[in-house]
C-alpha cells in the first residue's frame, strides 16, 4: 500500500514539474518570456488548487481506491492530450485540466498511508511516501530537458503519460482501502477539527510560506544554472534532479527523527530557519561568482523539501480519519496556491533584480514562517 500511493504521487509529481524544465526551450526555442514561460509551467499547479479539497472530500465518503484510480487515469489521458498540442493557450488549458485530475493523488494516496500505519510508525511510513515528490521530480529533471532538446517538447510531455498511465492500472488491480472503524471508539473530535483551535490554520499557514523557496529552486533551477552560471541544459538537469534525490532521504531521515522524538512542529521550526539561511548563503555566494553556490544550491533544495512529510503527517493526525481527507486538501491548497504565485512573481523579480535578491527574497518568506509554527504538537486523533 505505501508503494502504491507512493507511486501515485510521484508519477504525478513528473507531469506537476516537468512545465517547469521546458521553461528554458519555451524561452530560448519558442520565444515566450520567462514571465509567460514561468506562468505556463504554474498552470498544473493552479488546477490542483482548484480540485483538492473536493478530492479530499471524496475520499472521506467514498475511499482512496476509486479516487486515485479515477483520478490518475484522467491525468494520464490529459498528459497525452499535451503532447498533440502547441499554442500558448491550448498548452495552458490542458495543463490546468491535467492539475484538476493530478490532485487526486495528493489527498487519497496520504489516507492510504496514514490509515495503514500506527502512529509511532506513521512519520517515517509518510516521510517514504513523500520523497515521491523530488523523485518524480528527479525523474523529471533527468528526462525532460534531454529528450525536449533533442527530440521537442511533445516527446518530452510523453513522459508523465506513460509514468501515470502505469501507476493507474497497478492502483486498479492491487490497491486496498484501509479499514475504517467509528471515530467514536478513537476519540476522534465529532465536530469540525478547524473550529476547535488555530493549529490546522497554523501548519497550513507556515507549509504555504515554505513552499515558496522550494519551487524557487525547483522551476528556477535549471533557468539560474544556464544563464546564470552558464552550465549546458542537460547538466543542469542532472543536478537539479540529484539535489531531488538527496532531498528524498532526507525527508526520510526527518520522518524517523519525529517519530523518535515524538514531536512534528519542534522540527518543522528547525526546517524554517535553515531554508532562511540557506537561501541567503545561496545568494551571497551567488552574487560573489563563486563556484561553490552550485553545491549550496543542493544544500538548499535538500532544506526545502524537507518539511513536507511532517506537516502533512500532522495534519492527518489532529484532523482525524472522518477529515483527513478534506484536511490534507486544504494542506495542498495553501501549497499549491503558494506554487502557482512563485512561477510568475519569482520571475518577474529575477528579471528585475536578478537571482541573488530574489533568492534573498524567497529566504525572507521562510522566516516568516518561524513564529507562525505551533509551539507544541496537538495529541495525534486518528489511531491505527
Amino acid at each position: 500500500m505505501l508503494m502504491l500511493a507512493s507511486a501515485a504521487q510521484g508519477a504525478v509529481s513528473i507531469f506537476l514539474i516537468a512545465p517547469a524544465y521546458l521553461i528554458v526551450v519555451w524561452h530560448n526555442h519558442d520565444h515566450l518570456s520567462i514571465a509567460r514561460a514561468g506562468t505556463l509551467a504554474a498552470l498544473p499547479n493552479v488546477g490542483m488548487v482548484v480540485a483538492l479539497i473536493a478530492w479530499g472530500a471524496l475520499a472521506d465518503r467514498i475511499g482512496e481506491k476509486v479516487v486515485l484510480v479515477s483520478g490518475l487515469s484522467g491525468c494520464a489521458i490529459i498528459a497525452a492530450a499535451c503532447t498533440r498540442v502547441h499554442s500558448f493557450a491550448s498548452l495552458g488549458f490542458f495543463f490546468f485540466l491535467g492539475g484538476v485530475f493530478a490532485a487526486s493523488a495528493n489527498a487519497a494516496s496520504g489516507r492510504v498511508v496514514v490509515g495503514w500505519f500506527p502512529e509511532h510508525r506513521r512519520g517515517l511510513a509518510m516521510g517514504i511516501r513523500q520523497i515521491s515528490q523530488p523523485v518524480g521530480a528527479t525523474v523529471a529533471a533527468l528526462s525532460v530537458p534531454g529528450v525536449a532538446q533533442h527530440f521537442g517538447t511533445s516527446w518530452a510531455l510523453a513522459i508523465p503519460a506513460v509514468a501515470i498511465g502505469f501507476v493507474a492500472v497497478a492502483c486498479a488491480a492491487q490497491l486496498q482501502n484501509p479499514h475504517r472503524v467509528a471515530s467514536s471508539q478513537f476519540n476522534e473530535p465529532p465536530q469540525n477539527p478547524y473550529r476547535m483551535s488555530s493549529y490546522l490554520w497554523r501548519i497550513h499557514a507556515v507549509s504555504a510560506l515554505l513552499v515558496v523557496p522550494q519551487f524557487t529552486l525547483s522551476v528556477f533551477g535549471v533557468l539560474w544554472l544556464v544563464t546564470d552560471r552558464h552550465w549546458s541544459a542537460v547538466s543542469a538537469g542532472v543536478l537539479i534532479g540529484v539535489s531531488q534525490l538527496i532531498g528524498s532521504g532526507g525527508r526520510i531521515v526527518i520522518g524517523l527523527w519525529s517519530d523518535r522524538v515524538r514531536s512534528r512542529v519542534s522540527l518543522l521550526r528547525l526546517i524554517a530557519v535553515a531554508a532562511s539561511v540557506a537561501m541567503v548563503v545561496l545568494a551571497v555566494l551567488d552574487h560573489a561568482h563563486w563556484a561553490v553556490a552550485a553545491a549550496v544550491f543542493v544544500i538548499a533544495t535538500t532544506i526545502s523539501v524537507a518539511d513536507n512529510g511532517l506537516a502533512f503527517t500532522t495534519v492527518a493526525e489532529v484532523a482525524g480519519s472522518a477529515w483527513a481527507g478534506r484536511a490534507l486538501g486544504a494542506q495542498n491548497t495553501g501549497q499549491f496556491i503558494s506554487a502557482s504565485a512563485v512561477g510568475p512573481t519569482m520571475g518577474a523579480l529575477i528579471v528585475s533584480v536578478g537571482f541573488p535578491w530574489t533568492f534573498v527574497a524567497a529566504g525572507a518568506v521562510a522566516l516568516l514562517a518561524v513564529p507562525m509554527v505551533p509551539r507544541r504538537d496537538e495529541s495525534a486523533r486518528i489511531s491505527p
